[in-house]
């Protein structure tokens, strides 16, 4: 196949930096399709670590990369991870980045509502207060600002204004300053001439890639289960995550995502509030997430721990059209003698083998587990299948059974060389 889409298919940072950074060495463009500067992507590159929020994987290593319009970008946080990774020695100019010229703009109205809301809930969300919830909001409601707006000051000004009228009775209600629209044209038109640069009309640039016979590679953000449509509502993004989202988000089209990866973490974790029925609270679970260093890259908050759960994986894998996973983290396990993989679920009694829509119904699952033999050796750096402790083998394929797709690629650790390819997504 030409294209793959990786996307994570649990509750997010399953590890997809470390896949993309990876298979962008086999990739001619990497695309981010949807998403803001709420999801984080660690790459461990040598000595070196870069952190990435907005930024597609593939500028680490100089590959034409496009954030498509699916995406709501902040400009001023574009140019400020820019600037760090150019402090890294990784320059980025129009030659590498490309920006959708119909992507939305996050802008500091949004991060206001966002972080307001948050302070007033009862029942928190978790979201990151980046704002990245209100620009989607702005963005269906069909008063958002695109990049391309900022080449037209008469199209700002319009469009400021009828942002105006409707964030302010909500400003007023959540006891914020009234909206100084003069100054953020002001912002606007100051940051414009740094972004603009790198707008382009990223379908278009994409149909003739592919055309020419190049291999793109799409990059997802956060994970299935966080789904606006798919996922444990309302405890999730405000964006489609699944790998259809691929398509629009980047202009492409249908046949454009081609392979579906999904990137498997060998435990499960989540960040924030919502259902987690395989969440460990115990010495096992901090042991997952000290061990595993369970740190959002974006927050620093600590992620929820607990067993895989295969149940929810099988159902990401009906979602997206997973082809193969690659499971990553399977060192964090080494040591643990016992290990446990939820098989599915009983609700009041009744078996049930996925996950629910209802909110209730998510919460009362008790998840049913069938237990394994754990392994003392280190599986950390392995970079061949016959380097595994045979009850890691065992392990990995069983996962493989109960969840209905094969194991693509085995990661050990963050180095971007220790991944044991088993099947190659851009040849499969």
């Amino acid at each position: 196949m030409a294209n793959v889409t990786v996307i994570g298919a649990q509750w997010g940072d399953e590890g997809k930096g470390k896949i993309v950074d990876w298979l962008s060495n086999r990739a001619d463009v990497v695309v981010r399709f949807q998403g803001g500067h709420n999801a984080g992507h660690t790459l461990v590159v040598g000595n070196q670590t870069y952190k990435l929020s907005l930024l597609p994987s593939g500028v680490v290593q100089g590959k034409p990369s496009i954030i498509g319009n699916g995406v709501v970008v902040d400009p001023w946080h574009l140019l400020s991870e820019i600037e760090t990774l150019g402090g890294q020695g990784v320059a980025i100019g129009p030659d590498v980045l490309m920006l959708a010229d119909n992507a939305c703009l996050i802008l500091p109205i949004h991060r206001d509502l966002d972080q307001a809301r948050e302070a007033a809930a009862a029942n928190k969300i978790g979201t990151t207060g980046r704002g990245i919830g209100p620009a989607y909001e702005d963005k269906v409601g069909r008063r958002a600002i695109r990049v391309a707006d900022l080449a037209d000051r008469e199209a700002l000004e319009a469009k400021i204004d009828r942002l105006q009228a409707h964030h302010a009775p909500l400003r007023a209600g959540l006891g914020l300053p009234p909206l100084d629209t003069a100054a953020l044209l002001a912002e606007l038109l100051a940051m414009a001439p740094k972004i603009l640069p790198f707008a382009q009309p990223a379908w278009l640039r994409l149909d003739a890639l592919v055309k020419a016979g190049k291999r793109v590679l799409f990059e997802g953000a956060q994970g299935a289960l966080l789904d606006v449509d798919h996922g444990t509502y309302p405890y999730v993004t405000s964006s489609n995550t699944v790998a259809g989202q691929a398509a629009a988000g980047s202009g492409l089209g249908p046949k454009g995502p081609g392979y579906v990866l999904g990137i498997v973490k060998a435990y499960t974790t989540r960040v924030g509030g919502g259902p987690f029925p395989t969440e460990l609270e115990d010495e096992v679970g901090q042991h997952l997430g000290t061990v595993g260093r369970e740190f959002g890259t974006v927050t620093g908050r600590s992620r929820r721990c607990g067993w895989f759960d295969a149940a929810l994986v099988r159902q990401s894998v009906a979602l997206n059209g997973i082809s193969g996973i690659a499971l990553t983290k399977l060192d964090v396990l080494d040591g643990l003698p016992t290990l446990k993989i939820c098989t599915g679920y009983t609700l009041n009694g009744e078996p049930i083998g996925y996950l629910p829509a209802g909110l209730k119904a998510q919460s009362q699952l008790v998840p049913v587990y069938e237990e394994m033999e754990g392994w003392a050796e280190t599986t950390q750096g392995a970079r061949t299948w016959k380097d595994l402790p045979a009850s890691a083998v065992k392990y990995v394929r069983r996962i493989e059974e109960l969840i209905g797709a094969p194991v693509a690629m085995l990661s050990t650790s963050p180095q971007r060389d220790d991944t044991i390819l088993m099947r190659d997504p851009f040849h499969d």
